[in-house]
């Protein structure tokens, strides 16, 4: 016994719903249909869409009939990551009414924001969504619907990483030899949750000119992530924060609670600098005069995708605004430390400070100190 559904926002992107189904568009019976009286939104502050009742609205999309129950699972998994449900409709074809079912978010649950465009979602959202529908879907059977619904951010910031990647960086000493030099063959027995270890073969040419035996090497895929160290120059004053840290912990360090930056991942979509502003709010209760690029570096490049965007936030800094903060939605639990950029280098001379972007930001810092008092 197959089934049909209507689509109407994100599965209509044929190569999203070809990835879904795990099948081929030639596979797949499409045909375009109509949902009279209702509409399609944008979910506010969201990259996907929402169907709502409205009268004398027509809802465009896509009809797929002969859907197999093993395909209707796999739709459920992805969908309902989203907290939406199947709900009986009937729709329009070219053929005339044909009875279905349609993906409806559950009442309350979202706010809706502009019309609903395809063609705005896919420019804007489009690779994004088929590289987190590639991580979602190789979970399918192994975790829930609602597992999904909280790592499909995270996987669509990990593939926001890969198109911030594109900027590169200069090349006036290194070697300028780009990636398509490095045959690389992904193997798929790595570890992918909300960090992800990828296993592959490698090959690339070496130095002196001679190409490299094909390796097997592994790597860990993680995020972008800004970091920001709030600094008032009139006062010459810096805000650490701290919290416990599960690499010191797990490495056997007696004492896990590390001096750091302020920092966060950077969502989807979200540019870097506006990544450090939200947690800088979230983090330690800062709004910000004025931000300031310092340096965008890998963190470990031998191993780790990982990738700081770290930013110098000026801004007024009192002892009496030391704290608790952090998100309980994150479980965060972070501690804020006001002090004197000597007394910071203090830190960093005796060894207490040992986490490496904090120093290095600190460094930064140093060398551009004078010149921000004198601004001040």
């Amino acid at each position: 016994m197959t089934q049909s559904l209507f689509f109407y926002g994100t599965l209509c992107h044929i190569p999203l719903l070809e990835i879904i189904l795990g099948r081929s568009r030639d596979q797949i019976s499409l045909n375009a249909a109509v949902l009279a009286d209702h509409a399609v939104h944008w979910v506010k502050d969201q990259p996907f869409p929402m169907i709502s009742e409205e009268a004398g609205a027509e809802a465009h999309g896509l009809l797929v009939q002969g859907l197999s129950a093993l395909d209707v699972e796999r739709l459920n998994f992805y969908e309902g990551g989203f907290d939406y449900a199947l709900t009986p409709i009937n729709v329009t074809t070219e053929d005339g009414p044909v009875a279905t079912e349609v993906y409806f978010p559950e009442p309350g649950m979202f706010t809706r924001g502009a019309i609903w465009k395809l063609a705005d979602w896919v420019a804007q959202w489009g690779d994004m969504s088929l590289s987190a529908a590639q991580d979602a879907m190789a979970q399918f059977g192994r975790k829930t619907a609602s597992q999904m619904a909280h790592l499909l951010p995270f996987f669509r910031a990990r593939a926001w990483s890969q198109e911030l990647a594109q900027e590169g960086a200069p090349a006036d000493l290194r070697r300028n030899l780009t990636r398509d030099a490095v045959t690389l063959e992904k193997r798929s027995d790595g570890y992918a949750d909300f960090f992800r270890f990828d296993t592959f073969d490698i090959s690339y040419p070496h130095f002196d000119g001679t190409q490299s035996d094909t390796l097997d090497r592994g790597a860990f895929i993680a995020y972008d992530a800004a970091l920001l160290l709030p600094y008032d120059p009139k006062r010459d004053r810096v805000m650490l924060i701290e919290q416990l840290r599960y690499g010191p912990l797990l490495r056997g360090d007696p004492l896990p609670w590390v001096l750091e930056p302020i920092a966060g991942l950077v969502d989807a979509g979200e540019a870097p600098m506006e990544a450090a502003r939200r947690e800088a709010v979230e983090e330690a209760g800062l709004a910000l005069q004025d931000i300031r690029l310092m340096m965008k570096t890998y963190a470990a490049p031998g191993y780790s995708t990982e990738f700081f965007h770290c930013f110098l936030g000026l801004c007024d800094l009192d002892p009496a605004q030391e704290g608790l903060h952090g998100l309980a939605s994150e479980s965060e639990d972070i501690r804020t430390h006001v002090m004197s950029f000597d007394r910071a280098m203090e830190l960093f001379d005796s060894g207490e400070i040992n986490q490496a972007p904090l120093a290095m930001m600190l460094l930064w810092l140093a060398r551009k100190r004078e010149d921000l008092r004198a601004e001040a």
